[in-house]
């Protein structure tokens, strides 16, 4: 009895140890990200969220581009997709990833300055394309 105590034990011991480290590694890796109009009402509700870095999924404004290529640095303004009156200048050092264009949906991770700017460490530009059959597809 003593023996299968201990097997009991041990192995309810190394489950919650997994399930620990399962939670914690899924946590680190979820990571939502925000609209520009959400940024703005939780940086206005609480200044100290502008320290945290998050994640803001948005539009590149057409105009707005401005990129150095000796630099690097890349200027734009990003706004919601949904509520189109709400945007901020982003400004990114780095690599321009190459689907990066004017009018595309862009998911920018980083911290917003207290300057207003929005100080992103990695720019992603989301596929605007979508499988859409052609009026060939449905010919027999």
């Amino acid at each position: 009895m003593k023996k299968q105590r201990k097997f009991l034990v041990g192995g309810g011991t190394v489950a919650a140890l997994v399930g620990y480290l399962m939670f914690t590694g899924m946590k680190d890796s979820m990571v939502y990200y925000h609209t520009p109009t959400e940024l703005i009402a939780k940086t206005t509700q609480d200044p100290t969220y502008s320290d945290v870095g998050v994640k803001v999924g948005g539009r590149v404004v057409p105009g707005s581009v401005h990129f150095d290529q000796r630099s690097l640095d890349l200027r734009f303004t990003i706004v919601d997709i949904e509520n189109a009156q709400t945007q901020f200048p982003v400004h990114y050092n780095g690599p321009l990833p190459d689907t990066f264009q004017e009018g595309r949906d862009v998911v920018i991770e980083g911290k917003m300055a207290a300057t207003g700017t929005f100080e992103a460490s990695t720019v992603l530009t989301k596929c605007g394309s979508r499988y859409e059959a052609g009026a060939e597809a449905y010919e027999s």
